[in-house]
């Protein structure tokens, strides 16, 4: 059972140490003041694509 909850423990830090200053980018870069930005160049990208079924 000790055996089981270290290796739990351990798979949990290393996780936590790989994917940390991934998420901790990710959240400075997608911050809520910048959100209107992004969703609006979002919705640029979105409908300025040409429409599949017109070829």
């Amino acid at each position: 059972m000790f055996l089981l909850l270290f290796f739990v423990l351990l798979i949990q830090f290393f996780t936590y140490w790989i994917f940390e200053p991934l998420a901790s980018f990710l959240e400075y870069i997608l911050e809520v003041k910048s959100f209107p930005m992004i969703a609006l160049i979002s919705l640029f990208f979105l409908f300025s694509a040409k429409n599949i079924e017109q070829n």
